[in-house]
């Protein structure tokens, strides 16, 4: 049994692994939507040491070597070439079709550090690149301790509704035409993510239901993560990326960042596994314990279906190929590396009420539990209408 559904690979995808710059000073021009033109300068080797720092020269940025370590021309295409997004399944007679959203703000207060306690709690700068953080504010005191670290979320402060202390982080995206404040700092630009920190001018997240029957409430402290951080390097393996423009919600990249045209935003949205096995809050592999559905939206044998996660990210980016996700070096700032990271710390109660709005089929929100009374409607990524 897998933990993810197979994704094919492209041949593109393959043949990047190892793959280098042309040498030359050639220009590369990328056409984009309504005639939008961008030039990408060739650069040099990659330099050594520390990269500019925010006090440096705008008129020399990007730093030396930037293009080298990635993103690359052919890692942007219009939006218009994005092939259509995989929809989900058709509800059954017992589906559970309702929607429950809670608002956790946009980390309006930058909270932001290189660490991970998912994949490596405890570790100083364990993700070599910066996450953004909404929900829990806790997260600077982790150990290798995992029951530790829970007690720690237990009792911390949060940004989301209805006293919900669920951690929600997934890696910032920058703006690469000018230096940022952490270029001399690790997760910045001592392991190669350079530029501005941009924050999202929106961030919905909510919780779903199962396409062929009722849920069960999350445990408390369960970890999940979507996507693979290393999904350049290992050949795509688990990744699970999808970029798209607002207005452009049938269709999506996997591998590719969306150029969009002028009055659209770049959007990133994480669907996470839901397909619990019943027993962990966390496995050895950090996948094993919580699966995705098969195609037809049902459980694997020996999974039940608990709450579906999906956060979707809105951002105002520079024009042109001018922006790039944070990840480890090695990885180049390939996008099909995006990926995010949840651990549930809501209150019983409300999860008894996501549960009973998701299997009852309607819309809520923490402000309309109990009772479920219908919120205002909010554009997300399943409707399609930014």
């Amino acid at each position: 049994m897998t933990d993810e559904r197979p994704r094919p690979r492209s041949p593109r995808r393959l043949r990047r692994r190892g793959r280098r710059r042309v040498p030359g000073g050639a220009a590369a021009l990328l056409l984009v939507s309504g005639g939008l033109a961008a030039v990408l300068a060739d650069a040099g080797p990659p330099t050594e040491g520390r990269l500019a720092s925010s006090e440096a020269d705008r008129s020399s940025w990007p730093p030396e070597g930037r293009r080298s370590g990635g993103p690359f021309t052919e890692d942007f295409a219009p939006i218009g070439q994005a092939p259509p997004r995989e929809g989900d399944p058709e509800p059954g007679p017992d589906a559970s079709t309702g929607r429950f959203t809670v608002d956790c703000g946009v980390n309006e207060n930058g909270l932001r550090n290189s660490e991970n306690v998912i994949v490596a709690p405890g570790v100083p700068n364990g993700a070599q690149h910066t996450h953004d953080y909404v929900g829990n504010q806790d997260v600077d005191r982790f150990t290798d301790d995992v029951g530790v670290n829970n007690a720690i979320l237990a009792r911390g402060e949060t940004t989301c509704a209805g006293g919900d202390r669920s951690m929600h982080y997934w890696p910032v995206l920058r703006d690469t035409t000018v230096p940022g404040d952490d270029a001399d700092r690790p997760g910045g630009g001592l392991d190669g993510n350079v530029g501005r920190i941009l924050t999202p001018s929106s961030v919905t997240i909510e919780f779903l239901g199962n396409a062929r029957g009722p849920v069960v409430a999350m445990p408390e402290f369960l970890q999940i993560i979507t996507g693979n951080a290393r999904a350049a390097t290992q050949e795509g393996e688990n990744a699970n990326a999808r970029w798209t423009c607002t207005g452009f919600g049938d269709r999506a990249f996997t591998d590719r960042y969306p150029l969009c045209p002028e009055g659209s935003d770049v959007v990133r949205v994480f669907d996470f596994p839901s397909c619990w096995d019943g027993e962990g809050v966390e496995s050895a592999d950090n996948r094993s314990h919580i699966v995705f559905p098969e195609e037809d939206g049902g459980c694997p044998d020996g999974f039940t279906a608990v709450p579906r996660l999906r956060q979707t990210l809105v951002y105002e980016v520079p024009d042109g190929p001018n922006f790039a996700v944070d990840g480890f070096p090695e990885e180049r700032h390939d996008p099909i590396t995006d990926h995010s990271d949840h651990i549930n710390v809501m209150p019983r109660e409300l999860m008894a009420d996501v549960v009973d709005c998701l299997n009852g089929g309607r819309d809520c929100s923490p402000s309309s539990s109990p009772g479920a009374v219908p919120r205002p409607y909010a554009p997300t990524w399943e409707n399609e209408r930014w």
